[in-house]
């Protein structure tokens, strides 16, 4: 077991894939909202790899940041971690028109459909019977707008089945805030994408608050 899981005391209950699930593909947003979601799969003993799949993170050396902190915790609890190609011309062409959307919006929806139809196709082709994500663990995201998008990338394929767990429940929330604290992890400001960026600090102006500074923030 590895060192994260031994500073960790909170006893977790015992997950199963389901659908006789053999194999896990996990799709990861950051190393925040993995950091409890991966230690309880290690604890499972669930067979899984992490797929960091996210054109839309924005600019480039953000992206390589919060590749980077996901690729640290997966070496440091025995997890392959698959950087997934950084196609942010296809993001940005699959979104053109909703760069005024809301937070949660279609803008949103779009994003989630891109990284997880992209998260299914890999699944499909390397053998994996099981998708999930960790974007669902965060308060800030909408649960059912992510599983919705999740199912439709899952039913493409007739050997892929999305996860839906509920990572929020039984304190799951809390204990990725308090892993985050332990690691160290970096602690992005906004979502990812430029749209993100630009209306948190437009917010911030607003609320006369400083900007985001990115890459210096951890926790």
């Amino acid at each position: 077991m590895s060192e994260s899981l031994k500073l960790n005391n909170y006893k977790r209950p015992e997950l199963k894939l389901p659908f006789n699930g053999k194999k896990l593909l996990l799709h990861s947003c950051c190393a925040p909202c993995s950091g409890e979601i991966i230690e309880a799969l290690a604890a499972s003993k669930i067979r899984t790899t992490v797929y960091f799949y996210n054109p839309n993170i924005h600019p480039v050396d953000e992206y390589e940041i919060r590749k980077n902190e996901n690729r640290r915790f997966c070496d440091q609890v025995g997890f392959h971690c698959i950087d997934g190609d950084y196609d942010k011309d296809n993001w940005f062409e699959r979104i053109k028109g909703l760069e005024n959307e809301p937070e949660r919006g279609e803008r949103c929806t779009k994003c989630f459909d891109m990284r997880f139809e992209r998260s299914a196709l890999y699944a499909h082709e390397n053998n994996f019977d099981i998708f999930a994500t960790t974007l669902g663990i965060s308060r800030w995201k909408d649960m059912d707008q992510i599983n919705r998008s999740g199912l439709r990338s899952a039913k493409r394929y007739d050997d892929v089945h999305f996860w839906d767990f509920n990572w929020r429940k039984q304190g799951g929330s809390s204990r990725m805030i308090e892993i985050s604290k332990r690691e160290h992890f970096y602690q992005q400001e906004y979502c990812g994408c430029v749209y993100s960026l630009r209306d948190t600090n437009r917010w911030r102006r607003k609320n006369n608050k400083d900007r985001i500074i990115r890459g210096v923030k951890y926790y």
